[in-house]
């Protein structure tokens, strides 16, 4: 048991420790199966830690100050904000002093490539990636090899994430089967396996009758449907943003207007469904001008950003450097601005990576036909932080909003305590040091791949310590260099 100070003011305690305070006695009774079951960790039933004097941040409450955090049973029991009140017989404590403690990040939009493409990552290698940059929830796309389009399918991520025993494995199913954009896929089925949203990302729905199905569906079964928005008929070659440098380059053009165009049709497609509408990896600004009328008009449309895109221009394309060759393209620096000003102002509610592991091979053959994408888990955080707020367009409660509760409200886990700090709560929080200086070293990177444009960058940030179900996994953080 753990003791309590001779004053409760400023601290929230877990029902089953002391029943006067007690702000959710039931809020997370009805647990799914991803969560009874939790995809990617085993229980640690009876650890007891305690996290002294951080600066606790937690947009879901409202919190943001300095004080203690306890986690007992797999569960956040106690929250103080008057540091050094807490206290728990046997308890690891973890001193926070000039550290942030937060939920656990989580990451909406990852490619663990398993099954299928086991040579560029694994469930357990992505899942260390994941641990390492800060994250305790990831949510895998289905175009892996076989598609995750079934409920089976579903449910082998599941066991191979429990064996990998890191971070939790969300699946987000394929709205069509194969991914081919011509049959709807189970999604019910899918669902009732664990999937928590839906997309066939990697491509759009292009067909106009399959993808008003699709989301007369999504609202049916309660989930979300993702949409990577790419006009095909406009991308048929395309390698890089349309433009001067792409001209110079002599590579295929990707108009902006790809994305715009799917994304204004799926808006005016779903007026009439009101189904939960996300789209993924915004690069453009004009896609940002669409989200931001149709959320003002009330439709229930989100949209995420990824840390290259609110970053790199297709400067970075220059000299045919495949390692900033993205799905996605990256676009123009008036883009990058306007996806910055769209975070600040609440049109993008969600960060997400769009980690996308590719071989080296794949990586260096020549522009055109190199593939698409790039590793983010690792680095995405100090990577946020640059580019949101050491820019001055947002704080860091609003940077810890977009990577905890937002994600969790658009995948469905809120109901189950993830993404908050709430007393109940499944206890994965991260701890972050913001003042921690380091370089990218790719050649230590956690991940089975080392694709990406950002190595020998100069970041400033990092995760520290690492608990999913009150157990830390700061081991998998020890296999990282530091500079």
């Amino acid at each position: 048991m753990f003791r309590m100070p001779a004053s409760t003011a400023g601290v929230r305690v877990f029902a089953a420790h002391a029943a006067a305070v007690a702000p959710h006695p039931a809020r997370y009774a009805h647990t799914p199966a991803a969560l009874t079951c939790p995809f990617g960790v085993t229980s640690h039933a009876m650890s007891t830690t305690l996290l002294r004097a951080g600066r606790v941040i937690c947009p879901d409450s409202g919190i943001d100050g300095t004080g203690d955090v306890l986690l007992v049973g797999g569960r956040v029991a106690a929250v103080s904000m008057k540091a050094g009140e807490l206290s728990a017989a046997g308890a690891e404590v973890v001193d926070c002093h000039g550290l942030m403690v937060c939920p656990g990040l989580i990451d909406p939009h990852v490619h663990l490539r398993e099954p299928g493409g086991e040579h560029k990552e694994t469930i357990a290698t992505g899942t260390a990636a994941a641990i390492a940059g800060g994250f305790t929830s990831v949510c895998c796309m289905p175009n892996t090899t076989p598609c995750l389009d079934s409920g089976p399918l579903v449910e082998f991520v599941r066991l191979r994430a429990r064996e990998a025993n890191l971070a939790r494995v969300f699946v987000a199913g394929a709205a069509t089967v194969g991914r081919a954009g011509e049959q709807l896929a189970p999604m019910a089925a899918m669902k009732q396996a664990g999937a928590v949203a839906f997309t066939d990302d990697g491509d759009g729905i292009a067909n106009a009758q399959m993808m008003l199905r699709v989301l007369q569906m999504a609202k049916v079964v309660g989930c979300a449907f993702m949409q990577h928005c790419q006009e095909p008929t406009l991308t048929h070659g395309a390698a890089m943003n349309a433009g001067s440098l792409q001209v110079k380059l002599g590579l295929g053009a990707w108009p902006a207007i790809a994305e715009e165009l799917m994304l204004e049709r799926d808006v005016m497609l779903n007026r009439a469904v009101g189904a939960r509408y996300h789209a993924q990896h915004v690069s453009a600004a004009g896609s940002t001008e669409i989200l931001r009328r149709a959320r003002a008009a009330g439709q229930p449309v989100s949209g995420e950003a990824s840390p290259h895109h609110l970053l790199l221009t297709d400067a970075a394309c220059d000299d045919y450097n495949t390692q900033a060759k993205m799905n996605p393209p990256l676009r123009t620096a008036a883009d990058v601005q306007a996806l910055r000003a769209a975070v600040a102002d609440g049109t993008i509610d969600v960060l997400a990576t769009d980690h996308a592991p590719h071989t080296e091979a794949e990586k260096a053959r020549d522009f055109a036909q190199a593939s698409f994408g790039i590793i983010g888990l690792e680095h995405a955080l100090p990577l946020y932080v640059e580019a949101l707020v050491t820019s001055g367009a947002i704080g860091w409660p609003r940077l810890i909003a977009l990577m905890t509760i937002q994600p969790s409200k658009l995948l469905g886990l809120d109901a189950s305590g993830l993404g908050t700090l709430r007393v109940g709560a499944p206890a994965d929080v991260t701890v972050i040091d913001p003042a921690a200086r380091w370089t990218v070293d790719l050649a230590a990177s956690v991940s089975k791949s080392r694709n990406s444009p950002f190595h020998g960058r100069n970041l400033t940030g990092r995760a520290v310590h690492v608990f999913v179900d009150g157990v830390s996994r700061q081991g998998s953080l020890a296999t990282i260099s530091r500079p």
